[in-house]
């Protein structure tokens, strides 16, 4: 079933949570919001489901309008970030509520509840511990639960609100596969609400950027990452080093660093950004970049070694960042305090005047 958002505002008080808001989710997306907190996608996604009024705009499942529709009517699963399972009740009596509780015409017979309850536990690979209470369970396996009383109701849209948050980072990669496969399998439209950039990237067909109670940007995973249209967005979606200064000609400076691009721009305030992976480390300067560093930490946990580097003779917001192979770090041997300079591979500009950022090779 297809969502429709046209011009939603919401606000608490004099606080102003959503601010024009239009989206279009097709029919069986799966759709990440992702932001930091306040930027409103939970209460985004509270509106979509009826637990919230929006003050202006209208909501369509698959175009018909149902702004003004109850919760209960709305036909929406959706799984709260701390699971809310009843304590009192065992895993099947949990996953079973929704259906008892449905008016009497429209409640299936309690054999039928038995029997989609049991297809349930068994989908979501938990049957044996159908008479266990919540507190006898695991974070992933209530998690799973709270998703198969979700699905119980049959909706043809899932909302999902930080479902992995208060999960272990093993847990949460092999939840989120298992929902991707889940969602592919049934093909119901889904909207998940995340902090998590990796979660947002790795799970969704398309992610929706938020930033104080607005859309930053909507797109494909990887289009998402390759063209980020914000600075907001370049800064969300991982480490980025960042040398600010001024622009004349081809030469971007700031104290003793310099970077000079491949071609001449508009002079004046510039920011060069530079992903980790688009930065490599040498020894000496290069002709086209004089960027000097002095490595502060190194991290050898995983597929690389991570390098945190302070400016030299010059500021940045923050550490850079790069990574350099086990052999390389092999080669190189780095120490802390050790001095080297950066050699900017790809470097994406921004400037005040300009709203996208413009994009430079070198090599």
């Amino acid at each position: 079933m297809s969502i429709t958002l046209e011009n939603i505002d919401k606000s608490f008080g004099a606080f102003s949570a959503l601010r024009d808001i239009s989206l279009d989710i097709p029919d069986g997306e799966l759709v990440g919001l992702l932001g930091p907190s306040g930027s409103g996608k939970t209460t985004l996604l509270r509106i979509i489901a009826g637990l919230e009024s929006a003050n202006a705009g209208r909501i369509l499942f698959h175009g018909d309008d149902v702004t003004g529709l109850h919760v209960r009517e709305r036909k929406v699963g959706f799984v709260f970030q701390h699971y809310a399972l009843f304590r009192h009740m065992t895993v099947a009596q949990n996953v079973a509520f929704g259906l008892e509780v449905l008016p009497r015409r429209q409640r299936p017979s309690a054999p039928e509840i038995r029997k989609r309850v049991g297809e349930l536990l068994e989908m979501v690979q938990l049957s044996h511990l159908a008479e266990r209470y919540p507190a006898q369970l695991s974070g992933g396996q209530k998690q799973r639960i709270a998703l198969a009383r979700a699905l119980a109701m049959q909706p043809q849209i899932l909302l999902l609100d930080e479902p992995f948050g208060a999960l272990d980072a093993k847990v949460r990669k092999d939840l989120r596969r298992w929902l991707r496969n889940l969602h592919d399998e049934l093909n119901f439209t889904s909207v998940f609400v995340t902090h998590d950039q990796e979660e947002a990237l790795e799970l969704s067909d398309r992610v929706v950027v938020m930033s104080a109670g607005q859309i930053e940007q909507v797109d494909q995973p990887q289009a998402l990452y390759a063209r980020p249209e914000s600075q907001f967005v370049f800064d969300f979606l991982g480490h980025v080093n960042v040398i600010a200064g001024d622009l004349a000609g081809q030469r971007l400076s700031q104290g003793q660093a310099w970077v000079d691009l491949p071609e001449a721009v508009v002079g004046g305030a510039a920011q060069l950004y530079l992903r980790p992976h688009e930065v490599r480390l040498q020894l000496h300067p290069v002709e086209h970049a004089n960027l000097p560093l002095q490595v502060e930490s190194i991290s050898l946990v995983g597929a690389e070694v991570r390098l945190e580097l302070r400016p030299c003779g010059w500021d940045a917001p923050q550490l850079w960042e790069v990574g350099i192979t086990h052999a390389e770090y092999n080669g190189w041997q780095p120490q802390r305090g050790d001095r080297c300079f950066a050699v900017p591979d790809v470097g994406h500009l921004f400037r005040p005047d300009v709203t996208s950022p413009s994009t430079f090779y070198w090599g």
